[in-house]
């Protein structure tokens, strides 16, 4: 069929043509947007689910929502490499800008610029471009204590967007590669926050490990945050996902090709997409039939491995990499980390480091003591697929 008229759109936060099977998170969102404009509160939201269980496309999806409500939204991905103070300062800025509009929020706007200019001084922040003309507060966000100055900061910010009649709306994709201080730092200023009654909501994503890290760094996060999980789809959703696209454009899926493609993908959101894509580029005509999708499995699985599984696989170092595979080796997760340390030959103990380094990295996380589990679904297939423990332990293809 016509390449051009794919429907799917496999691809890092890349929005499906049908979002299935997400309308109660969208619609909890939406009544705590809806709730904190009328002065109400309501709890923020911590979305946590596996690599591609389309958290991002979630997150994006209610920040439009957010921006459709007339909130002031600020979007940031956090990298492994660069500060949380680095990230906010341009974001903040750009959302006073627009609060200091506002006819009567002007003052408290000001304010919140002048402890913004404080903030980025103490933390040595690279201004570049967005630069701040106006002098700081002495004594206001700059004491060089992150969780005081965020508090301070928030504050500052909450209370403009309630002089603006407005809403301040945080959004943080990949919040579990804050640091441990970082991650209090956010907590506890939307603590203040919601403590003051200010009009601040935040929508955070992560790996599922982020819920835990979150009650490390303050034990009232539990209460503070919602944590929806993104799992797998539904069956009807997963389905939903596949035929209505394909509908949409003037074509057809067979039933059983249909039930290929939710066996092979596990109704995961980013593999529904690549394998519809597939499937749809290699049906040579409507109706797309499991010949087609058996074709289409082959070229999913090649593409998946020498891009989504295996850049994921490139960053981990030798050492890493023997552990990941050793997991792999025994079969489906969750595994035991005894298990894995007895097939290395090594103890749990001298294999911590290793373990850690590789939760850091996100490629693994610990569902429960003693446990840990692949972050990214099908990858112990991939490493099953395509490499092998030598005796001495180095990877070989």
């Amino acid at each position: 069929m016509d390449a051009v008229e794919n429907p799917f759109t496999p691809g890092a936060g890349s929005p499906p043509p049908e979002l299935a099977g997400r309308a109660d998170i969208i619609e909890s969102a939406d009544v705590a947007m809806r709730r904190v404009q009328r002065g109400r509160p309501a709890k923020s939201q911590m979305l946590l689910g596996l690599r591609g269980t389309g958290k991002t496309v979630l997150l994006n999806r209610i920040e439009d929502l957010a921006e459709k409500h007339g909130l002031v939204t600020s979007f940031i991905e956090a990298p492994e490499d660069e500060s949380l103070a680095q990230l906010l300062y341009p974001k903040l800025h750009q959302a006073l800008q627009r609060l200091s509009s506002v006819e009567g929020a002007k003052a408290a706007a000001y304010r919140a610029l002048r402890a913004l200019r404080g903030f980025a001084s103490v933390f040595k922040i690279k201004i570049g471009d967005v630069s701040i003309s106006i002098d700081p507060e002495p004594g206001l966000a700059d004491s060089g204590q992150l969780e005081l100055d965020l508090s301070d900061l928030f504050l500052r910010v909450g209370e403009a967007a309630r002089a603006a009649n407005s809403v301040w709306a945080l959004l943080i994709d990949e919040v579990q590669y804050l640091d441990e201080k970082e991650l209090a730092a956010l907590i506890v200023a939307i603590h203040r926050a919601t403590q003051k009654s200010l009009p601040i909501l935040f929508f955070g994503a992560g790996l599922p490990q982020l819920a835990a890290l979150a009650g490390e760094a303050k034990s009232y996060a539990e209460r503070l945050f919602d944590y929806p999980p993104i799992g797998p789809l539904s069956e009807p959703a997963a389905r939903t996902a596949i035929r209505e696209p394909i509908h949409e454009e003037g074509a057809k899926i067979a039933d059983n090709a249909l039930d290929e493609i939710i066996a092979k993908t596990e109704r995961y959101p980013y593999f529904l997409q690549e394998w519809g894509f597939q499937a749809w580029n290699a049906a040579p005509q409507s109706p797309i039939s499991l010949p087609d999708v058996h074709a289409a499995s082959k070229l999913a699985l090649a593409r998946l491995d020498n891009g989504f599984f295996r850049v994921r696989f490139d960053r981990l170092t030798p050492k890493e990499r023997s552990y990941v595979l050793a997991m792999a080796e025994l079969g489906k997760g969750p595994y035991r980390s005894a298990d894995v340390a007895a097939r290395l030959g090594e103890t749990v103990q001298a294999l911590g480091p290793c373990r850690s380094s590789i939760i850091r990295k996100g490629m693994i996380y610990s569902p429960q003591h003693g446990d840990i589990e692949f972050t990214v679904p099908m990858f112990d297939e991939f490493l099953r697929r395509n490499f092998k423990i030598a005796a001495e332990g180095a990877v070989k293809k």
